[in-house]
């Protein structure tokens, strides 16, 4: 696998005109696929003026907060920093690297780094002792529970003006700032570590197996923006499969195609 410094050496952007499907191989990669959605889908809701687009914003707060009461994501973050800080220590010399591009990402990771092992280990405690949200929280695990006769006091916020509103949820996604940072730009490495490489698909399907000790953590699939098909990826670290299904409509079920089917793959 490509190191993820590799692409400090332009490249022609081969992405354009395409969709990409992910399959994480880990569960550490899977989680942080999970909140860089939940972070992106925050932000769109929370940019909307309406009261609806403001309880989609809180609903993928919430969502986000559930995540990180699971496992210390603080502790996996900040592993995979450290790995890939000392893997762009060792590329410095390297031929055909741009060195003052290489010193600027390393201190862009080292200060990510910095900025998280700096927050207390408790990073979510001010969020969950927000008896507001708490209440909120708890609600919205009953379908349609945080109805206005549910929770008046979440009614009424939602009343306030708008600038009141997003003031009071910047607040919030501001105490999680450093983790979402740190997220981003940790799946910016690892999709930029590996280069695409066309493959081809006997009618419909793909196996691979990967290399022992390669540390693959994500598959990237691309196909044409226009292709009538999608792929359907299963697999671990060892090897993985992709099944390539031609969609109809709404109302049938995809099946695999016959087709030979080329696309990019990408083993990041």
């Amino acid at each position: 696998m490509t190191n993820p410094a590799a692409k400090i050496v332009n490249e022609p952007d081969r992405a354009q005109q395409l969709i990409t499907f992910e399959q994480p191989l880990t569960e550490r990669m899977r989680t942080f696929l999970r909140l860089e959605f939940l972070f992106r889908q925050a932000a769109h809701h929370s940019a909307g003026q309406s009261t609806w687009e403001m309880r989609a914003a809180v609903s993928g707060l919430l969502e986000i907060l559930a995540i990180l009461t699971r496992g210390d994501i603080r502790k996996d973050v900040l592993h995979e920093l450290e790995r890939y800080a000392n893997d762009l220590e060792n590329f410095r010399t390297r031929p055909g690297v741009d060195n003052a591009r290489l010193a600027a990402l390393l201190t862009s990771v080292q200060s990510l780094r910095d900025r998280l092992n700096g927050c207390n280990k408790q990073l979510t405690r001010k969020l969950a002792d927000c008896e507001f949200l708490s209440s909120v929280r708890h609600r919205s695990a009953i379908p349609g529970g945080t109805c206005e006769f549910d929770l008046p006091d979440y009614s009424f916020w939602l009343s306030r003006s708008y600038t009141e509103r997003r003031q009071d949820f910047d607040q919030w996604m501001d105490a999680l700032g450093p983790l979402r940072e740190a997220v981003n730009k940790l799946l910016w490495l690892t999709r930029e570590s590996a280069e695409s490489q066309e493959q081809l698909a006997i009618a419909g399907m793909y196996q691979q197996t990967l290399a022992r000790g390669a540390g693959v953590q994500l598959l990237r699939v691309a196909l044409p923006q226009d292709s009538e098909v999608f792929p359907e990826i299963s697999g671990n670290q060892h090897r993985f499969t992709v099944r390539f299904q031609r969609w109809r409509d709404i109302g049938s079920r995809p099946t695999q195609t016959s087709d030979d089917t080329r696309f990019l793959l990408t083993c990041c």
